[in-house]
């Protein structure tokens, strides 16, 4: 009878949880051959030995990311300020010798842009000269008309003090004028010179600012940048030195207008040229007065 329930209800074999089984196929897998030798990393050992002990290495988004690019602005503030700066690229017309406007850039005082506009000059392009511009023929299909930037440039610079490098380039194809006393050329002033010799604007930014810019085609949004941090850093000193010379010329202005406030006295003789007479330089000039015929003399003091 009991032969017969067991046949009839023979025992399950055990089963293992399939968690189990899968732990278990990790571990031999992950087992460690005490046969094998294990292999010697030389980095491990040299930073064992280190006293700082093993030093925490930084990608390189991270070290690239801390060497800030000065001419990135720190602000999104795009107002005109009172002082910016200015930077235009150049095409050849006529024969390729003579330069027009392709482009013109203007920036705040934050190095923010406050107008950039491709221009389309009043003669036929011959040479875009894109090595340096950086402009090419598709640049030019939309630009603006050269009088409407022309007139929108003036508005802007004006009643401003005017920054940028070799600026009489870029006023002259803007064929705009601004006033000497509101200029910031920063190839003219003194401490940026080399024995009397002007500098590029590429050596300043890189001597100075620690940034290489014009490498290759020019970008007149970073030349102007530039400019106005070579100006920013110099303003102190510079304004004072304006300032200075502002002094001296009115004070010689002063001199002069005394020296022609003095009294001029002249006699005269009737129609005729006087015979004798007394003269200073003056500011009004000759005053005949004419009395009667006979022989008499006026004093006219002027």
């Amino acid at each position: 009878m009991e032969s017969e329930q067991k046949k009839k209800n023979p025992k399950k074999p055990w089963q293992l949880n399939p968690n189990w089984a899968q732990l278990q196929l990790k571990l031999k897998s992950n087992s460690f051959n005490k046969y094998s030798k294990p292999i010697k990393d030389p980095d491990a050992e040299t930073n064992k030995n280190s006293i700082l002990g093993k030093r925490k290495e930084r990608p390189d988004a991270e070290s690239n990311d801390s060497k800030l690019n000065p001419l990135i602005p720190t602000n999104d503030d795009c107002s005109v300020t009172d002082v910016v700066a200015m930077d235009c690229e150049m095409v050849g017309v006529s024969q390729g010798n003579k330069s027009a406007l392709g482009r013109v850039t203007l920036v705040n005082m934050w190095g923010n842009v406050i107008y950039d506009e491709f221009v389309r000059p009043v003669e036929r392009v011959v040479d875009f000269r894109t090595k340096i511009s950086g402009i090419r023929p598709r640049d030019l299909w939309k630009a603006k008309d050269f009088r409407a930037v022309q007139k929108k440039v003036a508005e802007l610079i004006d009643r401003r003090v005017l920054v940028g490098h070799a600026l009489h380039n870029d006023l002259k194809v803007l064929l705009l004028t601004h006033p000497k006393k509101d200029l910031r050329d920063t190839s003219e002033y003194q401490p940026f010179l080399n024995e009397g010799r002007r500098k590029s604007l590429r050596h300043l930014a890189a001597e100075v600012l620690g940034v290489e810019i014009q490498n290759g085609e020019h970008c007149p949004i970073q030349d102007a940048r530039a400019a106005m941090l070579l100006y920013m850093k110099m303003r102190k000193q510079r304004e004072r030195n304006y300032q200075q010379m502002g002094r001296a010329k009115s004070t010689l202005q002063t001199v002069r207008n005394r020296k022609k406030k003095r009294k001029c006295v002249f006699f005269f003789r009737n129609n005729c040229l006087p015979d004798r007479r007394r003269c200073e330089i003056g500011q009004s000039g000759y005053n005949r007065k004419v009395i009667g015929e006979d022989e008499q003399w006026s004093e006219n003091v002027v």
